[in-house]
């Protein structure tokens, strides 16, 4: 029975060759990812995380993510434009934290806390009234450089005024 089954599949497949149903195939002629590297149980997770652009933070355990998003808050508020929009954003976040801190999951037992939005704020201010520096590269050379010396004997000259 098993040599009938062999004999049609490899019947199905030569019929397939002779139509050209494997011709172009995506990776045709290219090496196989992976291969000569050491064996990865969670390969095909990497690979659809991979395919799929999705962050890989999702593999972590929510406390993990919550952590990860708290160290985050500077930066993904830096470009709000109101107070207001910072309040909602932090208060968003917070909501999260005490949901997991009421019903938190088997992952590891991390100190989450809630995120104190004054701070945030105070902090938010601080960089909104920070004047922006803007300098060309050869303002930049400018202060970076010291002054080019002219003339022969410049470093004697140099010495007699220090010392």
């Amino acid at each position: 029975m098993t040599d009938a089954w062999e004999a049609s599949v490899e019947a199905k497949i030569q019929g397939a060759v002779q139509r050209g149903e494997f011709d172009d195939l995506p990776g045709m002629g290219k090496p196989i990812p992976g291969r000569g590297a050491p064996y990865d149980e969670s390969w095909w997770i990497k690979s659809f995380l991979e395919r799929e652009a999705l962050p890989s933070d999702l593999l972590l355990p929510t406390s993990l993510q919550l952590r990860r998003r708290i160290e985050q808050v500077p930066d993904e508020v830096r470009d709000l434009p109101t107070e207001q929009s910072v309040r909602d954003f932090v208060a968003q976040l917070n909501a999260q934290i005490v949901a997991w801190l009421r019903f938190p999951d088997d992952g590891p037992r991390v100190a989450v806390r809630p995120v104190n939005t004054d701070d945030v704020l105070r902090r938010w201010r601080a960089e909104r009234a920070r004047p922006e520096v803007r300098t060309t590269v050869t303002e930049a050379a400018a202060v970076l450089l010291p002054p080019r010396r002219h003339g022969r004997g410049w470093w004697r000259r140099w010495r007699r005024r220090r010392g």
